[in-house]
């Protein structure tokens, strides 16, 4: 006789697609309310990451597991690393942010703890313009190329990131030719 999945093992294949996370909004839509989830922190089968974060701890930590979290802390699901976050992680330019950078749609409001580390930047994105990085959500690059262009990201980093961006296969001819134009617009202003 089959019974119902544990709770656990329904929250740790949604983890297996977030690089151990599952979110409290992630458990509700399951049917885990927070009593059950509250009694996974309690005996150690979940650590608490962010406010409505949580991690396997058994789960392997991996060196993008940063970047996973601050998109599920957003716990919006339009939500992806934009801007200068995104150029680093693609590898198209030398660009070093200090904190990462999430893209949300326009009507999102923040107001909670653990977001020191993150530039939230709010813009509608079309599917087509978030793609995905290391299993996680991330606008692709030229839509990066375009935010940094009027977020002031420095003339020789974006140079970088379009050529890059085209040699690596990121980039079209066209899309490449579009955003050089775009920037030497910006540097004639």
């Amino acid at each position: 006789m089959a019974g119902k999945a544990l709770a656990r093992d329904e929250l740790w294949d949604i983890a297996t697609t977030q690089h151990g996370f599952v979110t409290a909004q992630q458990a509700t839509e399951i049917g885990i309310d927070k009593h059950a989830l509250q009694m996974l922190v309690h005996r150690g089968t979940l650590d608490r990451a962010a406010h409505g974060v949580y991690r396997f701890p058994q789960y392997p930590g991996g060196e993008h597991d940063n970047l996973m979290l601050a998109v599920l802390w957003t716990r919006v699901p339009e939500a992806a690393l934009s801007h200068e976050t995104a150029l680093d992680a693609y590898g198209i330019s030398d660009v070093n942010p200090n904190r990462i950078h999430l893209t949300v749609g326009k009507h999102r409001r923040f107001r909670r703890t653990g977001g020191d580390d993150y530039v939230v930047h709010y813009e509608d994105l079309a599917p087509k313009q978030i793609g995905w990085w290391q299993e996680i959500p991330t606008v692709t690059p030229a839509t990066a190329i375009t935010q940094c262009l009027t977020y002031g990201t420095p003339t020789y980093l974006l140079r970088q990131a379009i050529e890059r961006g085209h040699a690596q296969g990121h980039l079209k001819a066209t899309e490449r030719d579009e955003l050089a134009a775009a920037l030497e617009a910006r540097h004639e202003r």
